[in-house]
């Protein structure tokens, strides 16, 4: 399998601190059959003021020590975007790197307001040439109210990026909810660990890759952890990719108001 997006590189974020974590955290992602992972710290503009020369150092020292540890983990690079004015000049000039270099990168949003015109914001990043993936959308507060934002998004060619996490109900039953209604609805397209640590955020695929196997049939379940991610880091053009696998959720499974949306509601 592969993982598109974890914080393993040590002290830059608010990822592993330190590098025995980053082994510790190495060494359970290959357990758990995870051989590729990309190194995706956050870029956010006043707070984590990393950049691809950052993120390349870090690699390379983790790579090195993963040699002496005899840890066969490939690494690529990469990194999670904060939006920000700047991401196409950003990623045109190499201080933004895109995962493995290639057109694709990942896109956060703000987790708590919906950002205003994002679709134009979009638009304009694939104009550029680039790809954006949105992260986690699942777990954001204001998925609920701006679902549609979402299914236009995947209209206009942008990639949806799941955390296992959420699958397995480690966010509570509302972001499992969501994950769920957007994997079953052809919304979601690839499944990451978003791993931070070994406790709270620990990186770990196989667990949410079964569920997923169970539901919509194991060829979507590689697809979610290996060929897609597979084509992101060899820069495969996104109509290569194989059609997403659909299951729509049944009305008796949609939350049904405030008691719902406090994850009370009938499932």
């Amino acid at each position: 399998m592969i993982d598109l997006h974890c914080h393993l590189l040590p002290g830059i974020d608010d990822g592993a601190a330190n590098i025995e974590l980053s082994v510790e955290m190495a060494r359970a992602s290959f357990a758990d059959g995870i051989t590729v992972t990309a190194c995706t710290p956050h870029i956010m503009p006043g707070v984590y003021n990393n950049n691809r020369a950052i993120i390349e150092e870090g690699i390379a020292r983790l790579e090195a020590r993963f040699a002496e540890e005899g840890i066969s983990m490939r690494l690529v690079v990469g990194a999670d975007v904060h939006m920000d004015v700047d991401v196409v000049s950003g990623l045109k000039t190499g201080r933004i790197p895109s995962l493995n270099n290639s057109r694709y990168f990942l896109f956060e949003p703000p987790h708590h307001v919906p950002p205003p015109r994002i679709e134009d914001n979009v638009f304009n990043i694939m104009s550029a040439g680039y790809v954006p993936i949105l992260t986690h959308p699942e777990r954001l507060s204001w998925i609920e109210s701006h679902y549609s934002v979402m299914e236009k998004l995947v209209q206009m060619g942008m990639p949806m990026q799941i955390t296992a996490g959420s699958v397995t109900g480690q966010f509570g039953r509302r972001v499992r909810y969501w994950a769920d209604k957007m994997i079953g609805e052809g919304l979601a397209h690839i499944l990451a660990t978003d791993a931070h640590n070994l406790t709270g955020r620990p990186p770990n695929l196989s667990k949410a890759r079964d569920m997923i196997a169970e539901r919509l049939g194991e060829a979507e379940a590689i697809h979610m952890t290996t060929t897609r991610p597979q084509a992101i880091i060899d820069n495969a053009a996104p109509d290569s990719w194989p059609p997403l696998a659909v299951r729509r959720v049944a009305k008796s499974e949609a939350p049904k108001g405030f008691l719902a949306r406090l994850g009370l509601g009938r499932r």
